[in-house]
C-alpha cells in the first residue's frame, strides 16, 4: 500500500528499517534526512497486532528524535477498535490505550480509515482524518455489468452498521435492508429476520470487517431464503481470523470485496470468492491534502 500511495503521489518510498534485535525487541532506523519533514508513517495495525503497533510507535518515536516537523501516522486499519467501551466489568478500554500510545510517541496527527466506531476520533487530543472507503465500493458497484441500481438491494448485517449500509444506499439510489440478529456470546451470532424486500435482487452487504465470517455467512444464508437472486459483501478490513476463509467459499455468498488496508493471507488470497480493491488512491490523495492544508470532506462529496 505504501508504494501504492507513494505511485499516485509522484514521491519515492522513505528509506527506513524494521526489524529486531536478538533477543526480539523491535528495532527500527530511518535511512535518510527528514529534519523539518512531512513525516507520513503507513503502517496497519493488523495480525500480529502488537508487533505491528509496536514498531508504528517506534517510527512515530524515531522521526520525532530525527527533528521532522510534522508526523502523522496513517493507519489503514486501526487495531483494537472494537474495544471501544467497558461492556463487561474490569476490562480496559484498549483503543483509548492506543489512542494515548500514539500520541505519547509523538505522533502530531492521525489519518485512518473507516474505524469500527467512529467515536474513536473523540479518543485523541490530536487532529484525527477519518476516511470512509464508500465511494471507492460504489464506483466499481456502479461499473459492474448487469448489475443496474434499481436491481441493487443494500443490506446492513446488523443494526450498528445502519448508518454506513444507509450512506451507500444513498449513492447508488438503492433500498435499504437490514439483518436483525442475536449473539448469544462472543464471535456467534443467529440470524432472526430480515427488515426489507430483497426479493429478485442483487443483494449487497455492507460492514467495516469481517472477522470469523460467522455473521455474514449467515446473512447470506437469510438473504437467500428471503428470495434474493445472488449475494454479495463489501467489507473494508479483511481481518479473516479462524476458519473465516472456508466458511466464506463454502457459503451461499457470490463473491466478498475488500480493500487492502490488512494483507491478504495465503490461503484468502487463494479464494475464488474473494477480491480486493486498492485503497492507495484515496489514502494517497488525503495525504496530499494534508501535506498542502486542503479540505479532505470534498473527497467524499
Amino acid at each position: 500500500m505504501a508504494k501504492g500511495i507513494c505511485a499516485h503521489l509522484g514521491v519515492p518510498l522513505g528509506e527506513a528499517y524494521v526489524g529486531a534485535f536478538s533477543d526480539g525487541e523491535t528495532r527500527v532506523q530511518i535511512g535518510e534526512n527528514i529534519r523539518g519533514r512531512d513525516v507520513f508513517i503507513v503502517n496497519s495495525t493488523s495480525p500480529p497486532v502488537n508487533d505491528h503497533l509496536f514498531e508504528l510507535l517506534t517510527l512515530i518515536d524515531a522521526a520525532r528524535r530525527a527533528s521532522a516537523e510534522r508526523v502523522t501516522a496513517v493507519l489503514p486499519y486501526f487495531g483494537y477498535a472494537r474495544q471501544d467501551r467497558k461492556d463487561k466489568p474490569r476490562v480496559s478500554i484498549t483503543a483509548k490505550l492506543v489512542s494515548n500510545l500514539l500520541v505519547a510517541a509523538g505522533a502530531n496527527r492521525v489519518l485512518t480509515l473507516d474505524l469500527h466506531c467512529g467515536q474513536i476520533q473523540g479518543f485523541f487530543d490530536i487532529p484525527v482524518d477519518h476516511l470512509n472507503s464508500e465511494k471507492t465500493f460504489v464506483d466499481h458497484l456502479l461499473k459492474r455489468e448487469g448489475k443496474r441500481p434499481e436491481n441493487m438491494v443494500v443490506v446492513s448485517p446488523d443494526t450498528g452498521s445502519v448508518k454506513r449500509a444507509r450512506e451507500v444506499a444513498n449513492r447508488l439510489e438503492a433500498p435499504l435492508a437490514i439483518v436483525d440478529k442475536r449473539r448469544p456470546k462472543e464471535n456467534e451470532s443467529v440470524v432472526m429476520h430480515v427488515i426489507g424486500d430483497v426479493r429478485d435482487r442483487h443483494a449487497i452487504i455492507f460492514d467495516d470487517l469481517i472477522d470469523t465470517g460467522g455473521t455474514l455467512v449467515r446473512a447470506a444464508d437469510a438473504l437467500k431464503e428471503k428470495g434474493a437472486v445472488d449475494v454479495m459483501a463489501c467489507a473494508t478490513h479483511a481481518v479473516l481470523s479462524g476458519d473465516a476463509v472456508e466458511r466464506i467459499n463454502n457459503s451461499d455468498l457470490n463473491e466478498v470485496l475488500f480493500g487492502d488496508s490488512i494483507p491478504l493471507n495465503p490461503e484468502a488470497a487463494a479464494s475464488p470468492k474473494i477480491r480486493v480493491l486498492p485503497f492507495a488512491p484515496l489514502i494517497g490523495e488525503a495525504i496530499r491534502r494534508i501535506h498542502e492544508e486542503e479540505s479532505i470532506s470534498i473527497l467524499f462529496k
